[in-house]
């Protein structure tokens, strides 16, 4: 029963049903419940730094529950999508709650949608890989798929990286240098491997190509079927979804630069180059994201097995409560620039 804990990570898709059915300023009550109520929980409930055995980790590793559970979001995702188009096209709604609206789905797709994406992204099997790209798809952000495989975990904690915050950039600036970044990044990372392979830029096999024609096609369709309304509201929504994204990107490896050996190369990433959150709301809703250390240590392991080093960097919070400090960034400044190691220092 303990490994249906994860299930929880569904309590944000719930809170955005909620506000569909009662709407009103319960269209407000899945920020509200991220940013406020979650945060009081993490700060109330001890942390969690005990690591499984070897035989539970076999165990857990093969255990298929774990993946249902997260093929499972693929469904409600595109459910409370729907949902929220019908209810934007066939009610009235109020300024107000087409914001709160907007907001909900955006949390929803950032991260029932794109955390479960990053997931899947890792996977080795292509149904799993389709599902991970399916659920990127509403927020806009299929590159990531790409950039954030083929480009982050080799230069996570470079100034390589756009994915990497530096050293007093605050989270608002990151947006745009990560999002531009990223997006540019994805594209020469796709004709370097159509060069390498002597493959023309319009062949089935530039999935960046493909990308742009789903997503276009995507928006036209909500046009055709939900007016200049509709379309305004998943556009907003898939930017919420993909900045709530880049904050997380922001609070994961601020600051942190990995060091360069004699060669002139950078040093492989280690358990230092993350930081990590114990906490154990957070840790459970964003299917143990918070243990980024390990993740970017050894890429290939699942989220259920992921493990907590002494040697990683932790943050004094939560990774929810430490995204609402970073839309604060004097606070966040002084909490953290502490922090992070004088010979790692990224500017």
């Amino acid at each position: 029963m303990k490994d249906l804990k994860y299930l929880a990570a569904l309590s944000i898709p719930v809170t955005a049903v909620i506000g569909l059915l009662y709407q009103g300023f319960w269209m407000f009550l899945t920020p509200v419940y991220s940013f406020v109520i979650i945060p009081i929980l993490e700060l109330l409930l001890p942390q969690n730094n005990l690591n499984y055995s070897e035989t539970e980790i076999a165990d857990k590793k093969l255990n298929k529950l774990f993946d249902w559970m997260l093929y499972l979001n693929l469904p409600i995702v595109y459910f409370i999508l729907i949902w929220s188009l019908m209810t934007v096209k066939s009610s009235p709604l109020e300024t107000y709650e087409f914001i709160g609206l907007t907001l909900s789905l955006g949390m929803v797709l950032g991260t029932n949608g794109i955390n479960v994406a990053h997931e899947l992204g890792h996977r080795q099997t292509t149904n799993e890989r389709f599902i991970g790209k399916a659920l990127l798809l509403p927020s806009l952000y299929m590159h990531f798929y790409i950039e954030h495989n083929y480009g982050h975990h080799l230069h996570a904690a470079t100034k390589e990286d756009p994915a990497t915050a530096r050293y007093n950039q605050n989270v608002y600036s990151f947006w745009l240098t990560s999002t531009i970044g990223q997006y540019a990044s994805a594209w020469r990372i796709q004709m370097k491997l159509l060069k390498n392979n002597n493959q023309s830029f319009f062949l089935v096999q530039n999935d960046m190509l493909w990308y742009t024609v789903f997503q276009f096609s995507y928006l036209i369709t909500v046009f055709i079927l939900f007016g200049s309304v509709g379309l305004l509201f998943v556009v907003t929504a898939a930017v919420t979804g993909f900045l709530l994204l880049e904050t997380v990107n922001y609070i994961e490896h601020y600051g942190l630069l990995r060091l360069k050996t004699e060669s002139g190369r950078y040093e492989r990433v280690k358990l230092v180059h993350s930081w990590n959150s114990n906490h154990v709301v957070g840790r459970i809703v964003l299917y143990e994201l918070t243990r980024h250390s390990d993740h970017h240590y050894k890429t290939s392991k699942k989220y259920q097995i992921l493990e907590c080093s002494e040697e990683s960097p932790q943050m004094p919070f939560g990774y929810p409560t430490s995204m609402v400090l970073a839309l604060i960034p004097p606070l966040w400044f002084k909490i953290m620039n502490k922090r992070v190691p004088k010979e790692m220092i990224l500017t």
